[in-house]
């Protein structure tokens, strides 16, 4: 039996990962950061909680890393652990160089000393490619990072490809352009829309506040993405792809897919807010996949419209079950903006 040890377990990858690995036979070990309050939602929403071994762990410690690989004795690590959030690296910088940047290193250290035989994948972004003037980015398009949070993510892409050519590990990267699923946490845009227009179709909220709708993103689905991860690291020699669908959509088509699904006219609920606008943003991303295509024949199933189907009918079945009083895994308690709106509701009940 295999043994995979994936770092950020508890986040949207993690989870449909793990799923995955456990569906191949895997024996899964999952690290996770101890909270106040623990955040295992998505792996219980899949059902998989019980059957993952979890492990304390932060990327900031290097003997907690060296234990998480004792312990695990991983055939193959994923590691999918990072400050995530663009937005937040703003608000976050030195964090998101201490743990998106500098984490990869002492993680691939770890490995170096205690499993070098071990298959190593890094979780890198298209964010690497900043705003570019490039129709389509692929393996070979120039990076330019625009935020603090691409900008460890391109040491971290970087620090891997010195690991794998000076030590000769098995190290790769997976250049994985925006992927999104009902699992998406709520500070992420697409979610946050998802979310937001449910709420409104049920009468719970009445407007939107975002930020640059005019943004551009290759949008992909989650679970497709996460089986790429692991054909990559089965592969016969270690190296980098760009994953993608080669389709480009803007933020206001998203919204407006979704409000229209619903028989609702976004520009009623939607308002512009500067808060949310970045200080430095990308306009344009657009993957090229030939390389992942060639290489395992991967290309992606769920096209854009389906995706915000996808997300738009979970968020609405999720509030529809609250709503009648049903307890179910779920996030919208771990968001202040989610609680005030679940209180006001009870208050209103009673």
């Amino acid at each position: 039996m295999k043994r995979a040890l994936i770092t950020g377990v508890t986040g949207q990858d993690g989870a449909y990962l793990s799923e995955f690995l456990l569906n191949k036979g895997y024996k899964v070990f999952g690290t996770y950061r101890r909270l106040s309050t623990p955040n295992f939602w998505r792996l219980q929403y899949l059902n998989i909680f019980d059957e993952i071994e979890l492990i304390p762990c932060d990327l900031i410690d290097s003997s907690s890393l060296t234990e998480a690989i004792l312990i695990s004795k991983p055939d193959e690590i994923y590691n999918l652990a990072a400050q995530s959030f663009v937005g937040a690296s703003f608000e976050q910088p030195i964090g998101a160089g201490e743990i998106t940047g500098l984490g990869v290193t002492r993680l691939l250290e770890s490995m170096r000393k205690n499993c070098p035989k071990a298959k190593f994948y890094q979780a890198s972004t298209s964010e690497l490619y900043g705003d570019n003037n490039y129709d389509e980015q692929n393996e070979n398009t120039p990076f330019a990072p625009s935020s603090p949070y691409s900008a460890a993510k391109l040491y971290a892409h970087h620090i891997v490809k010195i690991y794998r050519h000076g030590y000769n590990l098995f190290a790769c990267n997976g250049i994985l352009f925006n992927h999104e699923s009902p699992l998406r946490g709520l500070e992420f845009v697409t979610r946050k829309i998802t979310n937001s227009v449910a709420k409104i179709k049920l009468g719970f909220e009445d407007s939107l506040e975002l930020g640059n709708i005019n943004a551009l993103r290759d949008w992909g689905y989650a679970p497709e993405y996460v089986e790429v991860m692991w054909q990559i690291l089965q592969q016969e020699e270690p190296d980098d792809y760009v994953i993608a669908t080669n389709e480009t959509h803007s933020v206001k088509e998203f919204v407006e897919k979704s409000f229209s699904m619903l028989g609702l006219n976004w520009e009623d609920h939607v308002h512009i807010d500067k808060r949310y606008m970045r200080p430095v943003d990308v306009k344009y991303l657009r993957g090229d996949f030939t390389k992942g295509r060639e290489k395992f024949d991967w290309q992606p199933k769920t096209k854009f419209d389906a995706l915000v189907k996808i997300m738009l009918e979970k968020d609405l079945e999720r509030w529809q079950r609250w709503e009648k009083g049903e307890h179910f895994p779920w996030d919208a308690q771990n968001y202040p903006n989610e609680r005030k709106v679940l209180s006001r509701k009870l208050k209103f009940d009673e």
